[in-house]
């Protein structure tokens, strides 16, 4: 998507011609490298200086447990990053751009599904997953998907012009530009709502789960009055917004069990709840057993299979 985008704002509608931008696929290794879909991607050029181009794109894959990337392209953006070459992550791209110390000063772009395992790895890092993507002097993030798509117009409109990012976008069959105050596609407790307030009020709940907010100051920095937020709340889903926060509380927790190495105490603090033993009477009276005894039957039921 990313790189599309370029290649259709390089040329008039869609002849391919490296006119207005061109690019090259960097790996220190020339052995075509696997994506996450399987397909392999065959790297174009050695890692080169850093200062040729106006932007170094990471791509990340799944994620794992260890280390994506080999120490050789650790350095390479490190020394990109004291050059002042300008970065971009595109998905989890962001954690590479993380691991190697280059998102420091900036704030992160993630996608939700991958909000608390960043949270998790770099919790001293700004990161948020409510928008798209994020863009500033010299970081650059998204949320991956079409947003990349998103974020590659932008530097379209900003390098090359409108009329290039027109024809990338209607050859992509994108109708609709999307800038970095663009909200995710993220409908938590498949709550459907074009409320662009409700949707804020649920992004702002799914990212203050572990450090709750009160109502009122969800609805201070909704710009709204609390009694406004509760009325908004009621009349799109029937519920009140302590009764939504709990339940996507409970969905968090319900994440955080199916680890089985995470103690229940863990479990319970980053879900939001103040000890072990509230949270269990919290989950009993939702679900009608002990969150020890839901564990049990979530990893037996997985292990066994369909």
């Amino acid at each position: 998507m990313f790189i599309d985008t370029l290649r259709l704002a390089s040329d008039e509608t869609d002849k391919s011609g490296r006119i207005n931008a061109d690019w090259e696929v960097l790996s220190n290794t020339r052995q075509p490298v696997m994506s996450s879909c399987g397909v392999q991607v065959s790297p174009t050029s050695p890692f080169l200086d850093p200062i040729e181009f106006d932007y170094i794109v990471v791509v990340g894959g799944r994620l794992t447990h260890g280390v994506a990337v080999d120490k050789e392209t650790l350095q390479y953006l490190r020394d990109a990053g004291s050059k002042g070459a300008r970065l971009i992550g595109i998905c989890t791209g962001t954690f590479i751009l993380a691991e190697s110390g280059l998102m420091a000063a900036h704030e992160t772009c993630v996608s939700w599904l991958h909000y608390v395992d960043f949270r998790e790895r770099f919790p001293g890092l700004k990161v948020r997953a409510d928008r798209i993507y994020n863009l500033d002097t010299t970081r650059g993030s998204c949320a991956g998907g079409s947003s990349a798509a998103d974020l590659a117009a932008e530097l379209v409109r900003q390098h090359i012009g409108y009329a290039a990012e027109r024809n990338a976008l209607e050859v992509l069959q994108i109708d609709k530009v999307r800038n970095a105050e663009s909200l995710q596609s993220r409908r938590p407790l498949a709550i459907e709502t074009d409320d662009p307030r409700l949707r804020a009020a649920l992004f702002l709940m799914e990212q203050n789960i572990e450090n709750t907010m009160s109502v009122s100051k969800l609805a201070m920095t909704l710009g709204i009055s609390r009694r406004q937020l509760e009325r908004l709340f009621f009349k799109q889903v029937n519920s009140s917004p302590a009764l939504i926060y709990r339940r996507l509380r409970l969905e968090r927790a319900k994440q955080l069990l199916r680890r089985i190495d995470t103690p229940l105490i863990e479990v319970a603090l980053g879900a939001g709840f103040e000890n072990a033993s509230h949270f269990s009477r919290v989950f009993r009276r939702a679900y009608g057993q002990p969150p020890s005894v839901w564990r049990r039957s979530e990893l037996t039921s997985e292990s066994v299979g369909p």
